[in-house]
């Protein structure tokens, strides 16, 4: 072994060192990819092959997808942690270092050196065993591809050692690695699919037996009663290993509870008939949650992916029955590039259960409306617009919806002479009564709060040219942000598919109803936006309807649609995987400042409220904490575990900051009164700042690639409610959330309150 390590390290010399030269120096840094536009390049490589490409092209590139992605993340990084060998730059203080190392770069200590960090292991290469990886992949399907691929994957190996970050071992290893994973998973693909695809995809398998020497599919068969069959298995397939990778997802922690999630944690710990801002659908769903895998962000979480699965399904059905299997598939392919449904399929808010009663009452309405339907179709629609409604106020505008469709079609009026319709009313009119019920006991709250969020009770007096630039300000803003969550390509796809639908309204009965039931919402809102500002959220539900019929109306254009729907799911893909995971940032920028992360309102509150904790114990281990707004009193509640107890224990440790007027659940709660429960006591008072004030000018830095630091700002004064209820106040400082990289994604300031008054 003591040999072995001794002529590892003389060949490491020997490339590092005696082979170096000014043309390598330049060379050998590109070759490992630095300054190399790797990411667009794939995004641009992706969708030509998925549009032009081959069958056998098509299956080579999913499966160098696949083993890039297996190996990279499971064998290679498992090894690097489990081995933990320092690079060569760390133990050789001759060795000449080169760019980029592993997953970042490493900054120089003062002395010069170089430190050893966790994510900058040595053995064995991850580039080395990529490329050998992709190498072997290509040989398989292409034996050509070896005069290129392989002496390009060793060069990249070479590069490696010459660049200082690995040693010889290290890509030697990483090269039989990639190219021994490689053989394997075409192997086991190829197993798998023997099983697999005889059992649920026959028809399919009979054209396809071998992945490594693929046949076109003849186009004769594409359609037929078993590749029908064979798309709505694969449907079904996606389904499930959606809801399995969100699960685990979210059982990863990478990201926070957002404010709304935490602070409707603390409602499933008061279960009720209504809440000041919400029906009670959201706590129930809270609470089974919670009951099932206790206090923690998978189980807030649980329900999220559960019910994005079932509107999965109930779409993939329906659509399956009236489209046809393989249009169903491409839009379940299009739910996943849709950030908007994406979100909601992974955060637990109010939208996700809406979205799915919504589809539910239109699947269920659809079948309501035929000739033949019977009464307990329309029940079943009553039922779904009923829960609806018990999960978000939005469910009401379906009954607009019904009535300009009944309006504008006439055949659909023959309902109305009967009982179905008046039955669905009625059982949504049961549905309402828990709501009703607690609002007559409380004033009414809930309708001026809503009242207030649509902008109703603003009576705010400003002149007509700045009534003008406000709207149109509005109205730029929402249609801005929809055509980001919607996706560009989808949202004028859906736009000219709304158009068609309404040209067609004779003709196309289903994909007239599917214009009443998505675009009064859509367009209502758009055009509200005029009037007061709209959040995105707000027209979730009119979104899978929508999609429905622009894959309708796509399914009998006589327009090359293809390469737009693949441009479309790749471009929400790669926008989503942003959305997952904010770190893959770092391959577009090298700084990017905390508060403009897409992830920053989920990421470092679990750090804050620990820091919180530390405070209040080293301030006063007695005292109580007031956070300045109603998320981060649930976010501080949540994460700190002696907070979390006591919420359990309904002696809450954190409270939200009063006020003389009711906004938001918490005066509804005798506990939560702190001025009656504490008085006499010490606590903290928490204020949020903002981690990047505007005024930074991150913007032009971010694209200079220049470090952004946050703008010194003055302390801001207590707010004088808080500082008139105690005896005195002591400004404790600020303190600022660092992740990772150093990135700021939160700062607070703290105040010590001395003895309530």
């Amino acid at each position: 072994m003591h040999w072995l390590q001794s002529l590892d390290l003389a060949l490491f010399h020997f490339v590092n060192s005696t082979l170096a030269n000014p043309l390598f120096d330049w060379l050998m840094p590109i070759l490992s990819g630095n300054g190399v536009p790797w990411l667009p390049a794939v995004i641009i490589a992706v969708p030509a092959i998925f549009i032009w490409g081959s069958t056998r092209l098509k299956i080579c590139a999913l499966l160098m997808v696949l083993v890039f992605a297996a190996g990279d993340g499971l064998i290679i990084n498992n090894l690097k942690d489990t081995v933990k060998r320092h690079r060569p730059f760390v133990t050789q203080p001759d060795a000449r270092l080169f760019g980029a190392v592993g997953k970042g770069y490493v900054a120089p200590l003062p002395d010069g050196s170089r430190p050893p960090t966790a994510n900058h292991h040595s053995f064995p290469s991850a580039h080395s065993a990529n490329w050998f990886a992709l190498a072997t992949v290509a040989f398989l399907f292409y034996r050509r591809s070896a005069k290129f691929f392989f002496p390009l994957a060793a060069a990249v190996a070479f590069s490696r050692v010459y660049n200082g970050v690995h040693y010889p071992s290290d890509i030697l290893a990483g090269a039989i690695l990639g190219a021994g994973y490689a053989i394997a998973f075409a192997v086991l693909a190829q197993l798998l699919w023997n099983y697999i695809g005889k059992k649920y995809f026959p028809s399919w398998h009979a054209q396809l037996p071998n992945l490594l020497n693929p046949e076109s599919i003849p186009k004769s068969e594409i359609g037929n009663r078993k590749s029908e069959m064979d798309w709505l298995n694969l449907g079904y397939l996606v389904i499930l290993l959606a809801l399995v990778g969100r699960w685990i997802y979210l059982a990863s922690g990478i990201i926070n509870l957002s404010q709304d999630e935490a602070y409707q944690w603390l409602w499933s710990k008061h279960l009720a008939l209504s809440y000041y801002s919400k029906p009670p659908g959201i706590a129930l769903l809270q609470w089974f949650g919670t009951h099932l895998f206790g206090d923690t962000e998978f189980g807030v979480r649980f329900c999220s992916p559960l019910l994005a699965a079932i509107l999965s399904l109930l779409v993939l059905r329906f659509m399956t029955r009236e489209v046809g299997a393989k249009a169903a598939f491409v839009l379940l392919l299009i739910t996943f590039a849709v950030p908007l449904l994406v979100v909601g399929s992974v955060l637990m808010t109010i939208d996700p259960p809406l979205v799915l009663c919504w589809m539910w009452a239109v699947i269920a309405g659809w079948r309501a409306v035929q000739p033949d339907a019977k009464t307990r179709d329309w029940l079943v629609v009553g039922l779904a617009l009923g829960l609806g409604f018990l999960c978000k106020y939005t469910a009401m505008l379906q009954l607009v919806c019904w009535a300009i469709f009944f309006a504008l079609h006439k055949p659909a009026r023959l309902h109305l002479k009967k009982s179905g319709p008046w039955l669905a009313l009625g059982v949504f009119a049961i549905c309402t009564l828990p709501v009703l019920i607690w609002n007559s006991q409380h004033g009414w709250i809930t309708v001026s709060h809503v009242a207030g969020d649509a902008g109703l009770l603003d009576k705010t007096h400003i002149s007509l040219g700045e009534q003008i630039q406000r709207s149109l300000g509005y109205f730029l803003e929402f249609t801005g942000a929809e055509f980001g969550l919607l996706n560009p390509i989808f949202f004028i796809a859906a736009l000219i598919a709304l158009g068609a639908a309404w040209k067609r309204r004779a003709e196309k009965p289903l994909w007239f109803f599917l214009f009443c039931m998505s675009a009064p919402v859509f367009l209502g809102h758009w055009l509200y936006a005029f009037h007061s500002r709209v959040q995105p959220n707000w027209i979730a539900a009119a979104v899978p309807p929508m999609l429905c019929l622009m894959v309708a109306v796509w399914n009998e254009s006589k327009f090359r649609v293809k390469p737009w729907l693949i441009a479309g799911i790749l471009l929400g893909l790669v926008a989503n995987a942003f959305l997952h995971d904010s770190g893959l940032l770092k391959v577009l920028a090298a700084k990017l400042p905390g508060d403009k992360d897409p992830a920053h309102r989920l990421v470092g509150w679990r750090e804050t409220a620990q820091l919180v904790e530390t405070e209040r114990a080293k301030f006063d281990t007695n005292a109580f904490i007031i956070a300045d707004h109603y998320g981060t009193t649930g976010l501080y509640s949540f994460y700190s575990a002696p907070a979390r107890a006591a919420a359990n224990a309904h002696t809450p440790l954190v409270y939200c900051g009063d006020s003389d007027h009711i906004l938001n659940q918490f005066p509804f709660w005798d506990e939560y009164n702190y001025r009656q429960h504490r008085p006499g006591e010490n606590a903290l008072f928490v204020l949020r700042l903002d981690p990047y004030p505007l005024e930074s000018g991150w913007l032009k830095k971010w694209f200079r690639h220049e470090p952004v630091e946050p703008v010194p700002q003055p302390p801001k004064l207590t707010p004088a409610r808080i500082a008139d209820q105690f005896e005195s106040v002591t400004n404790l400082g600020v303190r600022e959330i660092k992740i990772n990289d150093g990135r700021i994604f939160q700062r607070v300031q703290i105040f010590g309150c001395y003895k309530l008054k």
